[in-house]
């Protein structure tokens, strides 16, 4: 019958388009269709005539007897939440009329939830399955602890939403477990919660243990098929008894923080502890192993300690902000021990958020050139048969850049961990991460000096390789004084072993002086490109005004044997010279006669100085 698939279904479908509204109107027209269908609709200007639930045997014969039910208990469940939605942002809160209209509208959702139940539970003649009956029990104790919450009958209701926990988590081991995953962490969880805090149960029992305990025992036939599904879930092992936490008997019940040591006094926290701490354990079996080689292999097994980490930090939040709406103060000893604690997980989270860069990154956090294998496996048929390729620098470099981008998230991861509660005064944790941010960036400098080294730009590549090598040297003198905790074997985190910087410095040594060697080969490439032969050489003697930066060229003084140059003349003194000079194939100019040299000289005789005679 799939009662709780055609609920939430649904819901979703209505809420993620509209608001309870929207639900309520389409309820209503669905509602009405299927009194058409079951030809039992009110006549237009007909009297209205109150009519019994349906009986087992009309809904063994009809299904829409069942959504009857279904549609008219989800449309007073509605109608309600609608009122509710209106008046949530009234400042003295819901009362008068408008509570009891809310409380109204869930009573009767609940009683015909109950009705429906009551007539499934009669399988013989309605045909229902076990889980059915499972299901429709469910939904009932729904909508009465939604009616209990809102009478704030606190027992009752803890009661009802404990019944609806147990029988989901019941047929979750027999249906899709997703199916009831969101219903459970946005309703009854909460619910449950907070009905505990107001009938004064302790904040340490998991949420899991109440529902245990709060659970209708006397019911021997909804025991009995809890029992069918889930023999385990209603009995309790001693050391759950005595730790009040259920499904992790291995659940901490304190945390260490820098040598300061708190008391897990919330259950939710401790066994999101646990699930990290189980997962890191497989985590650190995975990579044991020699199946995982590849980096994308080993980063996605760090996936499972994220997201319990994740859960731990979520818990941790929920638990203070819980705190303080109750109104405790900051000086309060469990507000400080929640933000120890806080920093704590967050710390731990960030770390391995660290540690999945790094081995993204490749061996030794990337600091070799080709340390990123490939993506692909490769048979050692293939791997003996096929020649190696040349990489080409492209390719190259564009792995650079992915390892540059994986500095910077870390990077930025580090400076988080900077902001969290109580890291900026304590001294010794900020050098050592002052030294950590100094290791990392020397990996990325070292990345993109690689990057201009592919591209021939030697001196750019040195000067960031000295960079690195400075960056790294300071980190040196940092990590030399401390000793470090964890093993070589252990998963990678934010902690840097004395290997791994040792590594670094050594690389970044050799990079330094192959990087000198390769400027000071381009810079004599240079000067033999730039030097010119002898015989195309100025003699010094034309290069006077020259300053020789590199010595005076000695050996070429003077050109010998002298060469046959223009030389460059004013036009003047040239013509002048045309008068006195005999050149070859020049006629002599005649003598004057004696009667004319005394006489007045001729008319093409010119005189002065720029006379020009020719």
């Amino acid at each position: 019958m799939d009662i709780t698939t055609f609920v939430v279904s649904a819901r979703n479908q209505a809420l993620l388009y509209g608001d309870y509204s929207t639900y309520h109107k389409q309820l209503s027209k669905k509602l009405h269709n299927c009194r058409k269908r079951l030809d039992i609709v009110t006549k237009n200007r007909g009297k209205f005539t109150k009519r019994e639930p349906p009986t087992a045997e009309q809904v063994s014969e009809n299904h829409e007897f069942l959504r009857l039910q279904l549609l008219t208990a989800e449309r007073a469940w509605a109608h309600a939440m609608r009122f509710k939605a209106v008046h949530s942002t009234d400042t003295k809160g819901i009362t008068g009329r408008t509570r009891s209209h809310i409380i109204s509208r869930l009573d009767k959702g609940a009683r015909t939830a109950e009705d429906l139940a009551q007539v499934l539970s009669d399988s013989p003649a309605s045909g229902a399955s076990d889980t059915d009956i499972l299901e429709a029990r469910a939904y009932a104790c729904l909508l009465r602890g939604a009616t209990n919450f809102e009478k704030q009958s606190w027992e009752p209701c803890l009661r009802s939403y404990a019944t609806v926990r147990i029988i989901y988590t019941a047929l979750s081991t027999s249906m899709n477990g997703d199916l009831f995953k969101d219903l459970l962490s946005d309703t009854v969880d909460p619910s449950i919660r907070y009905a505990a805090y107001q009938t004064k149960i302790p904040r340490t029992l998991a949420i899991s243990t109440i529902a245990r305990k709060a659970f209708p025992s006397s019911d021997s036939s909804l025991v009995g098929q809890i029992n069918k599904l889930a023999p385990d879930l209603l009995q309790q092992s001693g050391s759950d008894a005595q730790k009040g936490q259920v499904g992790a008997p291995n659940a901490p019940q304190t945390i260490t923080w820098r040598s300061r040591e708190v008391k897990i006094e919330d259950a939710a926290i401790a066994l999101a502890l646990a699930s990290t701490d189980t997962a890191t354990s497989r985590l650190a079996e995975k990579l044991a192993s020699s199946d995982v080689i590849l980096p994308k292999e080993m980063a996605a097994a760090y996936d499972e300690v994220l997201i319990a980490s994740q859960d731990a930090a979520d818990a941790t939040k929920r638990a203070i902000d819980e705190l303080k709406e109750e109104g405790v103060s900051q000086n309060d000893p469990r507000i400080q021990s929640l933000q120890i604690t806080r920093t704590a997980v967050n710390y731990q989270m960030i770390s391995w958020r660290i540690g999945r860069n790094r081995v993204l990154s490749g061996e030794h956090d990337g600091a070799l050139l080709d340390s990123a294998p490939t993506t692909t496996r490769k048979s050692k048929k293939d791997a003996t048969s096929r020649k190696p390729k040349v990489e080409p620098p492209s390719k190259k470099i564009a792995r650079l850049k992915d390892k540059v981008v994986l500095y910077d998230s870390t990077l930025k991861s580090i400076d988080s961990i900077k902001e969290l509660p109580g890291v900026a005064a304590d001294e010794e944790l900020l050098e050592q991460l002052e030294a950590t941010v100094k290791y990392f960036h020397a990996l990325k400098c070292l990345s993109i000096a690689r990057s201009h080294s592919l591209t021939d730009q030697s001196v750019n590549a040195l000067a960031l390789t000295k960079h690195a090598f400075d960056e790294c040297q300071q980190a040196v003198d940092v990590f030399s004084k401390r000793t470090t905790s964890s093993p070589n074997a252990s998963p990678r985190n934010i902690e840097i072993r004395q290997t791994d910087i040792q590594f670094l410095s050594d690389l970044l040594r050799g990079e330094l002086q192959r990087c000198r060697a390769i400027v000071e080969i381009d810079n004599l490439q240079k000067k033999e490109a730039n030097k010119t032969p002898p015989e195309a050489r100025v003699p010094l003697v034309h290069r006077l005004f020259e300053y020789p930066a590199e010595g005076a060229d000695l050996d070429h003084l003077v050109d010998y044997p002298p060469k046959l140059e223009p030389i460059p003349v004013k036009p003047l003194f040239f013509d002048v010279a045309w008068n006195y000079i005999e050149y070859p194939g020049k006629e002599p100019a005649a003598a004057p006669a004696p009667e004319q040299s005394t006489a007045q000289p001729s008319q093409s005789q010119k005189k002065g100085w720029f006379g020009f005679g020719r």
